[in-house]
């Protein structure tokens, strides 16, 4: 938007205009006007030429006017918003176990074929890549939120701090393979390393988002329900995935060739429920890849980041441009008077 500063100055234009109609109609003229050295010119010409033409009066008229448009401070503001997060410090802690290779397939995919076929078109992925799919989408809607990553099988690897560097997390989101750290299932080293990092915090929100489809099998000096208990402690947040439906697949390899089995699902369901139950937190089923988009997006919804919009202008001010052009009115006034339009009086 274009304003200025102090427009009540504009007034000022008024007399302005006065002083240019004195100046140019009214103030009385000399006799004869001289271009330099040349011959006078007949003084009962009709015809107005450039040399004759009041060019300082215009030039002084126009600078006078830039002037006091100049005193009333023209400007273009650019209105901005500074967002000021107040808080969510966030840690996905997500199972690359072996098992995370399982597919979880619809029912209108009856056949190998088609397995394969929905496989190679990307319409379908094993249960890890739908999950980094659907990380990589929610970190992405939430620009202003410090989100972790913890990666675990047997035990638990910090794969990236709460960060601000989106794209340095989901950088580090798409290595992941299935089966790259074990495949034993250590939910407990995962929630306490996640704890450890989110008591670092100082975010009035902490959040802990735990993706596993298997059960936990690995003895820890804590148990899940022990970390669940210690986050509470600490005031942090969990939301507990359990991944997978029951028309799940394993790619096999074997001397009888290769060939799609049927995987059944092994998830501690009751476990997630209390581990969530025990901080306040919630838990969500993700039978699927479609299923895990809308969990995705609930927890989206029920996280919402707090941010204030402190309203501020940025101006480009025009004042020192008019004041510039005015000066160079001038100056070419003064040298356009002393030369062709030197006059006797």
């Amino acid at each position: 938007m274009t304003f200025f500063a102090y427009p009540w100055l504009l007034t000022l234009l008024l007399p302005a205009l006065g002083l240019i109609a004195y100046y140019c109609f009214f103030k009385p003229q000399p006799g004869i006007i001289v271009a330099e050295t040349d011959s006078f010119q007949p003084i009962n010409k009709k015809r107005l030429s450039w040399k004759t033409a009041p060019v300082a009066a215009i030039m002084t008229s126009l600078a006078l006017l830039l002037l006091t448009v100049a005193l009333a401070r023209p400007r273009i503001g650019d209105e901005k918003f500074a967002i000021r997060n107040k808080g969510i410090d966030m840690i996905m802690v997500l199972d690359v176990s072996g098992s995370m290779q399982a597919i979880d397939v619809p029912e209108n995919i009856t056949s190998s074929a088609a397995l394969e076929q929905a496989l190679k078109s990307g319409k379908l992925k094993n249960r890890l890549d739908a999950a980094k799919s659907e990380l990589t989408r929610f970190i992405k809607a939430r620009p202003n939120d410090r989100i972790g990553l913890i990666g675990f099988a047997e035990y638990g690897y910090n794969l990236s701090p709460p960060t601000l560097d989106h794209d340095w997390l989901t950088a580090a989101l798409e290595p992941l393979e299935p089966g790259i750290i074990g495949d034993a299932t250590g939910i407990a080293s995962a929630t306490a390393s996640a704890i450890t990092r989110l008591d670092k915090s100082t975010a009035p929100r902490r959040v802990m988002v735990l993706f596993t489809d298997g059960k936990n099998n690995v003895n820890h000096r804590l148990t899940p329900l022990a970390t669940a208990e210690l986050a509470k402690e600490k005031n942090i947040l969990i939301y507990t995935v359990g991944i997978g439906g029951n028309n799940a697949f394993v790619y096999q390899e074997s001397i009888f060739g290769n060939r799609y089995v049927r995987y059944p699902g092994e998830f501690d369901e009751k476990l997630l429920q209390d581990m969530a139950n025990i901080t306040g937190g919630k838990y969500f089923r993700a039978a699927d890849e479609q299923a895990m988009n809308s969990v995705m997006q609930e927890i989206n919804a029920l996280e919402k980041t707090n941010f204030e919009q402190p309203r501020y202008i940025e101006y480009r001010e025009y004042a020192p441009t008019l004041i510039a052009i005015a000066a160079v009115l001038l100056i070419m006034a003064v040298i356009s008077k002393n030369t062709f339009e030197r006059s006797i009086p």
